[in-house]
C-alpha cells in the first residue's frame, strides 16, 4: 500500500480542529445511534439506511459515498468478514460478531470510526468472540494512548501490537493482525497520507506535528490474517473462515494532549485510565 513513501504528517490549526470535531462527532453519534438499533432479523441495510438517515439529518454527508464505486453509509463486516463489508440483504443473527465502519463530512472536514458488537447483546457471544471484540477496542486505545506529538507516528502501531501480543498470552491464542489494511490521516479527504499501521514497523517514521490528525483502525482475527476480496469487489474475509473485529478512531495530536475526534467525550475517561494526556477541543 506504499506505507513506506507515505512519511508526512500534516497539522491543522485550532479552527480547523474545531471543525474536525463537528464531524467526528456525528460519526461518533451516527454510531451511537446504529448500535442500539442492532438486533436479530434485521438485514445490513437497514442498519445503513438508519445511519445515512442520521447524517443527513444532522447537516453531514456519508463520506463513503465519495469513495468512487461505493453507494453506502456504512461497511458492515460480519464474522469472517474483516473490514468493508458492503450493506445489502445478508439477515442478522443472534451471536454473529458485527463491525460497523461510518464516516462522515461537515463542511470541509471528515471524521471516520468502527466499532464492533455481538448481534444480540453481549450475551449472546461466545467467550472467544467477546474476548476478540474487547482486546481488539484495547489495542486500538493503547495506539490511541502512544500518539504523541514530536514522536514518531510508528509508536502507536508498536503499542497496538504489544497490547494484542499480551492480551493473546494471557487468554492462550495469538491474534492475528490485518497488516493489508492499515490507518491513515483524515482532513479534508476521509483518506489521507500517511499510513498508520496497526504493527511494529522498523525505521523512524514520519514525526507526529501539533495539529495531526489520523485514523488509528486495529483490524484483528482470531485465526490467520490472511485474507482475500470477495466477489462484490469490496468485502475482505479471511480465508481460514476465523472470525474478525475492527475497531476505528479519528484521534487529534496537539502539546496539549490528545482528542478522539469521534469519541462523545473526546475520550477523557479511557485516556485518563491510562495516563495519557487529555485536551478538549470543542466542535465548531
Amino acid at each position: 500500500m506504499g506505507l513506506f513513501n507515505r512519511d508526512r504528517c500534516e497539522g491543522k490549526n485550532p479552527e480547523q480542529l474545531a471543525g474536525m470535531r463537528t464531524a467526528g462527532l456525528l460519526v461518533g453519534r451516527t454510531l451511537e445511534v446504529v448500535a442500539a438499533a442492532v438486533r436479530p432479523g434485521m438485514t445490513t441495510l437497514d442498519l445503513d439506511t438508519l445511519a445515512e438517515t442520521h447524517i443527513r439529518d444532522h447537516g453531514g454527508i456519508p463520506n463513503f459515498q465519495l469513495v468512487p464505486g461505493y453507494r453506502h453509509t456504512l461497511c458492515t463486516s460480519v464474522n469472517d468478514e474483516i473490514v468493508h463489508g458492503m450493506p445489502g440483504s445478508r439477515v442478522l443473527k443472534e451471536g454473529d460478531v458485527l463491525s460497523i465502519d461510518c464516516g462522515a463530512q461537515v463542511g470541509l472536514w471528515n471524521g471516520d470510526a468502527a466499532i464492533s458488537v455481538i448481534v444480540g447483546g453481549r450475551e449472546a457471544g461466545s467467550a472467544q468472540d467477546l474476548a476478540l471484540i474487547d482486546d481488539t477496542e484495547t489495542s486500538l486505545w493503547a495506539g490511541i494512548a502512544a500518539l504523541r506529538v514530536g514522536q514518531s507516528l510508528y509508536a502507536v502501531g508498536a503499542a497496538v501490537e504489544d497490547s494484542l501480543t499480551a492480551s493473546g498470552e494471557e487468554r492462550g491464542w495469538e491474534y492475528g493482525i490485518v497488516e493489508d489494511y492499515v490507518g491513515h490521516g483524515i482532513g479534508t479527504s476521509m483518506h489521507m497520507d500517511p499510513n498508520v499501521p496497526n504493527y511494529r514497523v522498523s525505521g523512524k517514521g514520519p514525526k507526529v506535528v501539533e495539529g495531526t490528525t489520523i485514523c488509528i483502525e486495529p483490524m484483528v482475527t482470531l485465526g490467520e490474517q490472511d485474507n482475500h476480496v470477495l466477489d462484490d469487489q469490496w468485502t475482505v474475509a479471511t480465508n481460514d473462515r476465523s472470525r474478525a473485529a475492527h475497531w476505528e478512531h479519528s484521534i487529534a495530536a496537539t502539546s496539549a494532549g490528545l482528542c478522539v475526534l469521534t469519541a462523545i467525550d473526546g475520550g477523557a475517561q479511557r485516556l485518563a485510565a491510562m495516563g495519557a494526556p487529555f485536551a478538549a477541543i470543542d466542535p465548531a
